[in-house]
């Protein structure tokens, strides 16, 4: 079988300080958030997989009707299970219509993102050997969402930071890299001219690199790191963000490697974990015309279960997934062919079948 171009030894490398729930027999509840847009298409390729693997998972399927409510729904289930796989909620350009995805990472304290950025066999690019793990702080700095209007045609938009999340960030991204033998992290920031806040997160990342023997620490202004990553993203290994550029960054690296169908993601907290495509792309545009390449929700549900220490399952799935797309012949039209999300999965499974 094609080798496995995701990280295997992600498997419980940020397993949740509170023990994952196993329910008799050895099977684990988690949590499934379809989300909006082609998100009810993409996670049933990975519950169809899943029945036919046997995969020892029970879905706990929350939906509703109103948005908040189902953001308070998956914050109940979440706290049963510990574990959830995710599609992503549409947040509205509308005043007063707050982001779903910022209100359940915020309520649970999912802090950490983590997204994969590979070349993957099969899909033409105009750049090989791109191997980034992109880790974003979930919960402040921009995406704090604390604005108001203080005189009308006046907007003022609070960024915060602080030693504590930037530390935590720091920490995880320099975790992640001595497990998975990366060996350079580089802080992304805009120090130069916000030099409290960004200054900040940068030295903070430099001192907590200090800790980590053998592991390389440096930095670069954004707007730098979005020009390197356009003409050599070969230089990066490890990046670590504030919110907001690690948003910007996701986007510039599914691009390079064909696409947000294709990227994987993870967020973590103390003591939770949800799973969902790393380029937060909802799909509008293509809902129900079941033309959306589930490779990302796949591949984010194989690193789930690498989290729930079910790897032979994760390396099996993952790796049916890739011979797939090497063979390009039934292929998505994102990635240059025409398959429907149905015909994508059924040759999946047909690998696993074989």
């Amino acid at each position: 079988m094609l080798r496995n171009v995701v990280q295997k030894n992600i498997a419980r490398t940020f397993a949740t300080e509170a023990s994952l729930p196993k329910k008799y027999g050895g099977r684990y509840d988690v949590t499934l958030i379809p989300g909006d847009g082609v998100g009810e298409e993409i996670t049933k390729s990975v519950v169809d997989i899943f029945k036919a693997e046997r995969v020892p998972v029970d879905w706990e399927v929350i939906k509703g009707d109103e948005r908040e409510d189902v953001v308070d729904a998956a914050v109940a289930s979440l706290k049963r299970n510990k574990v959830g796989l995710k599609g992503i909620f549409h947040t509205p350009n509308d005043i007063g219509k707050n982001s779903l995805n910022v209100a359940l990472r915020k309520q649970l304290d999912i802090y950490a993102s983590l997204t994969l950025i590979k070349n993957i066999p099969g899909v033409k690019t105009r750049m090989d050997g791109i191997d980034i793990a992109l880790i974003r702080e979930n919960t402040e700095g921009e995406y704090s969402g604390l604005e108001h209007q203080s005189v009308p045609g006046v907007v003022e938009s609070l960024k915060i930071m602080t030693k504590y999340k930037s530390e935590r960030i720091a920490k995880f991204a320099f975790d992640f890299a001595l497990k998975n033998d990366r060996k350079k992290v580089t802080a992304v920031h805009k120090a130069n001219i916000m030099k409290l806040g960004d200054g900040l997160f940068r030295t903070t990342v430099q001192d907590v690199g200090k800790e980590y023997q053998g592991i390389d620490v440096d930095t670069i202004i954004v707007d730098n790191a979005s020009m390197q990553a356009v003409s050599r993203p070969q230089q990066f290994d490890v990046l670590v963000t504030p919110n907001l550029y690690g948003s910007i960054l996701s986007n510039i690296g599914a691009a390079l490697i064909g696409g947000p169908g294709l990227v994987p993601g993870a967020n973590f907290g103390r003591e939770h974990a949800i799973f969902e495509p790393g380029c937060r792309h909802v799909g509008l545009d293509i809902s129900g015309k079941h033309v959306a390449n589930p490779t990302a929700m796949i591949l984010s549900s194989a690193l789930m279960l690498r989290h729930l220490g079910l790897q032979e399952n994760a390396d099996r799935i993952s790796a049916a997934v890739y011979e797939v797309i090497a063979e390009g012949k039934t292929t998505t039209q994102d990635i240059g062919g025409s398959a429907t999300t149905e015909e994508f999965t059924k040759a999946v499974l047909d690998k696993l079948a074989a």
